[in-house]
C-alpha cells in the first residue's frame, strides 16, 4: 500500500497550515520533558480553526496515521512527544478568548495561555483560579488535557472544577459539543469530565468554556523555615486539618539553595525546609488565620516565621517558588515527577524520597503543593555519566513505587504521558486499567489518538 502523501492534506487546508520541512517541524517534536525517544512527524498541522483540526484527523483516520495533539509544549511527562510517521496537530495558534461578565464565563481556544485568560478575566474584575507554576507559558488546552493544578488549588481546586463545556474533534473526525453555559447539568453521562485529563488520547479539544469567579482578595503571606523535614511536613498536616489557606507551598533544602543561587534574596541556605503560606480571607480574618498558622509553625519548632500583608513583598516569595524548577534545572538534566499522597502521608513521602536520594547517590530536590499532598521531586543527573544516569532512572521508579505504596498517585497534575506509563498499571490495578482501555477502544477503535501516551 503506498504511503499517504501530506500534499493531499495540504490541498484540503488553507495555504501555509501544513509543515513538511524537517527543519521547521523539529521544534514540534518534543514537549518540555525532552523525551529522548521522540520521533519525526510526517507533517505538522498548524491549526487555526476546528475545521483545520477536523480535516487533519479525518485524513489521518483514513490512512491509519497516528495523531499527536500539541499545545504550548510546556508539558513535563512526554505527553506530546512525536512518534515516527505521525501527524502532529498543534493548536498553539488558536488563542481567542471571549469573556462574558454577566455569566462569569470565558470561551477560550486551546492555544490561549493561562496567563492571558487571567488577564482577560481581570479586566472584568474576575479571576480564573487554576494556577500552574508555568502559568505564563502553558496553554489552556494542555491544562485541560492534563487536569493541571497549581499553587492556589489547595483552596480553589484544579482545572476540572472550572470547565463547563468543550468542543472536541473525535478520532473519526466528527465534532461534538459537550457541556455548556450551565452551572448545574446532570443530563446524560459526564462526558465533559471524561475528556479532562485524557491527554489527547480520546480526541482533540478545540474550544473550552471556563467558569470564572470574582477577583481574589489581596493575600497576606507567611514564610516559615525549619531545621527538620518532619517538622515542616507536620506543620502542613496541622494547618490543613484546621483551615484552608489559599496557598501552602513547600521547598526542601536543595530547592531553597537552587532558588537562592538565582534570586540572591536572602533565603536561609541552612534550612531543611521552607513553607510559603497565603491567606486571602478578608483582612481581619486573614490576620487571625495568619496568627493561627504562626502558632502552628512555632509549635512545630520553626526556626523563623515571617509574615506580611504587603502584596508585593509576598509576591516575591511566590515568584521564588515558581522559579524552583528552572533554578534546579541549572544543575543538570532533570527527571521530573509529580507524585501525590494523602496529606497525612506527606512526611513519609518526603522522608522516603530523601532516603532514595541518599541510597542512589542522586540529587533530588523536592518542592510541593504541600496543602494537597502533590509533590514535585526533581531528579538531577548528568546524562553523559552512564552510571549516574542509570541510578537516576532507577530512583525515578523507586519514587513512583514509594508514592503508590503510600496510597498516592503517580501524577497529580502533569499527566502520565509517556514517561510514567510503565507505572500506570501498578497504580490503577488490572481491572481499572482494563476499563480505561475499553473506553479508549470505544472512542478510538483504530488507536490513532496519541498512541504511546497514557493508554494504548
Amino acid at each position: 500500500m503506498p504511503s499517504p502523501e501530506p500534499a493531499q492534506l495540504a490541498a484540503a487546508l488553507p495555504t501555509g497550515r501544513l509543515l513538511t520541512d524537517p527543519a521547521k517541524m523539529a521544534p514540534y517534536r518534543w514537549d518540555r520533558a525532552l523525551d529522548p525517544d521522540a520521533g519525526t512527524p510526517i507533517a505538522v498541522l498548524c491549526a487555526k480553526t476546528t475545521a483545520d483540526v477536523q480535516a487533519g484527523v479525518r485524513w489521518a483516520a483514513q490512512h491509519g496515521i497516528p495523531v499527536i495533539p500539541r499545545g504550548a509544549g510546556s508539558g513535563l511527562s512526554g505527553g506530546s512527544s512525536a512518534i515516527d510517521g505521525c501527524l502532529m496537530i498543534t493548536v498553539d495558534e488558536m488563542t481567542a478568548i471571549e469573556i462574558d461578565p454577566l455569566t462569569r464565563m470565558a470561551t477560550v481556544e486551546p492555544g490561549a495561555l493561562n496567563a492571558h485568560v487571567k488577564q482577560a478575566a481581570a479586566a472584568h474584575g474576575l479571576w480564573y483560579p487554576p494556577d500552574p507554576s508555568s502559568f505564563e507559558f502553558c496553554s489552556i488546552g494542555g491544562n485541560v488535557a492534563t487536569n493541571a493544578g497549581g499553587l492556589c488549588c489547595v483552596k480553589y481546586g484544579v482545572t476540572t472544577d472550572y470547565v463547563l463545556g468543550m468542543t472536541v474533534v473525535l478520532a473519526d473526525g466528527s465534532v461534538v459539543e459537550l457541556g455548556g453555559p450551565r452551572l448545574k447539568d446532570v443530563a446524560g453521562l459526564s462526558l465533559t469530565k471524561l475528556f479532562i485529563g485524557s491527554e489527547g488520547t480520546l480526541g482533540i479539544i478545540t474550544k473550552v468554556l471556563l467558569r470564572l469567579v470574582p477577583a481574589q482578595r489581596p493575600p497576606a503571606t507567611l514564610v516559615a523555615t525549619f531545621a527538620r523535614l518532619d517538622d515542616a511536613t507536620q506543620t502542613v498536616v496541622d494547618i490543613t486539618s484546621a483551615m484552608r489557606p489559599s496557598m501552602l507551598e513547600f521547598m526542601d533544602k536543595p530547592t531553597i539553595n537552587a532558588v537562592e543561587d538565582v534570586t540572591k534574596m536572602g533565603l536561609d541556605r541552612d534550612a531543611e525546609a521552607m513553607l510559603i503560606v497565603q491567606s486571602d480571607e478578608p483582612a481581619g480574618h486573614a490576620a487571625v488565620e495568619i496568627a493561627q498558622i504562626t502558632a502552628i509553625c512555632e509549635k512545630n519548632s520553626a526556626t523563623e516565621v515571617f509574615d506580611t500583608d504587603d502584596v508585593e513583598t509576598g509576591e516575591q516569595f511566590v515568584v521564588a517558588r515558581r522559579m524552583a524548577i528552572p533554578a534546579v534545572e541549572r544543575k543538570g538534566s532533570l527527571l521530573l515527577e509529580d507524585v501525590g499522597v494523602p496529606v497525612p502521608r506527606l512526611g513519609d513521602l518526603v522522608r522516603g524520597i530523601a532516603q532514595i536520594a541518599q541510597r542512589r547517590d542522586i540529587l533530588i530536590a523536592v518542592l510541593a503543593h504541600a496543602g494537597d499532598g502533590n509533590t514535585h521531586p526533581l531528579l538531577v543527573f548528568d546524562p553523559s555519566d552512564a552510571g549516574q544516569s542509570e541510578r537516576a532512572h532507577t530512583a525515578y521508579g523507586e519514587v513512583m513505587d514509594l508514592a503508590i505504596g503510600l496510597g498516592g498517585t503517580i501524577t497529580g497534575e502533569h499527566g502520565v504521558g509517556r514517561l510514567k506509563k510503565p507505572w500506570l498499571g501498578d497504580y490503577l490495578g488490572p481491572d481499572v486499567l482494563a476499563l480505561n482501555q475499553r473506553i479508549k477502544k470505544a472512542l478510538d477503535p483504530a488507536g490513532i489518538m496519541n498512541p504511546g501516551a497514557m493508554l494504548d
